[in-house]
């Protein structure tokens, strides 16, 4: 299972230039890029830059069947600071999947797999890449998805295959306002390694730009509180900075 999925994603990597050719004749096939800066990158509760700024981008394409393949990046701080890599400072994963709605239902689905990977010297560090699977249901502004972790190393913790992580979130728009109120919890338990387990949480409001003009179409602006009940002991970096603090995080993004 693990061979498979990292064939698949790893194919797809190679393939996205023609996908991207594909898509620019129309017709079934559509392609969407994004980038964003945010005041601190949180990834299920757990600060990532260590309270600090991140720039991200994506690209995305997307089939008219439903199947999708993307790839998404962001720098990194935990590598270095939590992880102990001598050097590293990138995110950059991999996914693709199907997608699609349940009949003429307003039920959606989602199943597909991703790769996280972090480049780096990890000399004496255990391996931060992750592969994991993921099923996912939707009903209008609810969604709840279930990943499952099938690399040995999950985030650098070893002999963690088997790790998951439940997500039920909520993002309601607020009439013709052009905000959105969200809502979201997570557990993550890792598998071996229970003293990691931890439960998050946050609340979020985000604004469509484009409702004051067109210029500005495509472009969100959003602020959201999250807090965890990591254990401090465990979620500290070599700077004393704990990861899962509660924490306010501003946030603009475009997608194009």
């Amino acid at each position: 299972m693990k061979r498979l999925a990292h064939a698949l994603l790893l194919t797809g990597l190679l393939g996205i230039p023609a996908l991207a050719a594909a898509a620019e004749d129309g017709g079934p096939h559509s392609l969407s890029a994004n980038v964003g800066l945010t005041s601190n990158y949180l990834f299920r509760g757990i600060s990532q830059t260590g309270g600090d700024p991140a720039i991200q981008g994506g690209l995305d394409y997307t089939h008219a069947s439903g199947f999708y393949l993307g790839t998404w990046g962001s720098n990194v701080g935990w590598i270095e600071d939590y992880q102990r890599y001598d050097s590293g400072n990138l995110e950059l994963d991999l996914y693709g999947g199907f997608r699609g709605n349940i009949g003429a239902s307003d039920f959606t689905y989602d199943v597909g797999a991703i790769q996280y990977f972090y480049p780096g010297e990890r000399a004496g560090a255990v391996d931060a890449d992750t592969t994991e699977l993921y099923a996912g249901l939707g009903w209008k502004w609810v969604s709840l998805k279930y990943s499952y972790a099938i690399s040995d190393e999950v985030f650098g913790f070893a002999d963690a295959d088997g790790s998951s992580y439940l997500d039920v979130s909520v993002n309601v728009p607020l009439g013709e306002t052009g905000l959105t109120a969200g809502a979201h919890w997570g557990t993550f338990n890792f598998e071996n390694n229970g003293a990691q387990d931890y439960d998050d949480w946050k609340v979020s409001l985000a604004y469509d730009m484009g409702k004051l003009s067109e210029v500005a179409s495509g472009v969100t602006v959003g602020v959201m509180y999250t807090d965890t009940d990591a254990d401090s002991d465990v979620w500290t970096d070599t700077n004393g900075e704990f990861l899962g603090k509660d924490t306010t995080t501003v946030w603009i993004s475009k997608t194009f």
